[in-house]
């Protein structure tokens, strides 16, 4: 085993030594060569922002940072009602009925097959009531930094299609356009273990369409209008329209989760409380 573990780091050394000595041949490519895109031509799009940025002066203003707005109750005050949720169906419901269960049963306490530092992916990340958010506009492409887990959301905007196949993630694969002064923004192959809602599941299915817009007369607050769809998580569609204000000097913070990632986990790999 050790003399065949020696040959492999033997070989291993010998392919990056000789690809170092090449590396500064003209002929000799890069180390990674991902395929142009399906939509795209050589040489367009995000990947090649050299001259375009005059055009992202016809954009609108979406500098500094963004906090989502949120009125807890005053003293004294009766709570608000809360919005609508998503209406499960099925064995979608069911779950979420049984997870409701042990929430009464357990005074509010659910353990969670996950680490308190998993980010909520889409389309939690973009309802959080306490860490701002940050647009960067770039040729071909909006970034949306979040304070929260130090998330980034990549939304290209260059006119490629998602892929026909996309790995699912955590935020998803995020297509987007300008309607005028609207990003309409198109966001599939989400992770089915990202919850939906506190407690809620979906299928692979779920489909998330954005519009985000300033507010007609009031340029420091911003509007994204969601819809969620999954014809087999949600007996009809879910709108919801979360609202932000800007911060036009703010900044955000570092969030390292990990470093505070306290919660004892037994030999089975369960999660316990202290």
């Amino acid at each position: 085993m050790k003399l065949k573990g020696a040959i492999l780091i033997a070989a291993s050394a010998a392919v990056l030594a000789g690809a170092l000595a090449g590396a500064s041949a003209a002929q000799v490519g890069p180390v990674y060569a991902t395929p142009v895109p399906d939509g795209l031509k050589p040489g367009t799009g995000a990947p090649f922002p050299k001259g375009g940025y005059a055009a992202l002066d016809a954009l609108p203003d979406w500098g500094g940072v963004w906090t989502l707005e949120f009125h807890p109750p005053q003293p004294g005050e009766a709570p608000r009602p809360r919005p609508p949720g998503p209406k499960l169906k099925g064995k979608y419901l069911e779950a979420y009925q049984a997870w409701r269960e042990q929430m009464v049963k357990n005074n509010g306490v659910v353990k969670s097959e996950t680490s308190h530092c998993t980010p909520p992916g889409m389309p939690g990340i973009m309802t959080l009531a306490q860490y701002p958010y940050e647009f960067l506009f770039t040729p071909g492409r909006v970034t949306i930094n979040q304070e929260a887990w130090m998330q980034t959301r990549h939304i290209f905007t260059d006119g490629r299609p998602h892929p026909e196949d996309p790995d699912p993630t955590y935020m998803g694969d995020s297509i987007g356009r300008w309607d005028g002064d609207t990003l309409v923004v198109d966001t599939i192959a989400i992770k089915d273990t990202v919850p939906l809602s506190m407690g809620m599941t979906h299928s692979d299915k779920l489909h998330i369409t954005e519009r985000m817009h300033l507010k007609p007369g009031d340029p420091d607050t911003l509007l994204n209008e969601i819809t969620v769809e999954d014809p087999e998580a949600l007996a009809e569609p879910w709108h919801t329209t979360a609202t932000y204000h800007r911060d036009r000097y703010g900044q955000l913070l570092e969030f390292e989760c990990a470093e505070n990632d306290r919660n004892p986990v037994d030999e089975h790999g369960n999660t316990e409380f202290e």
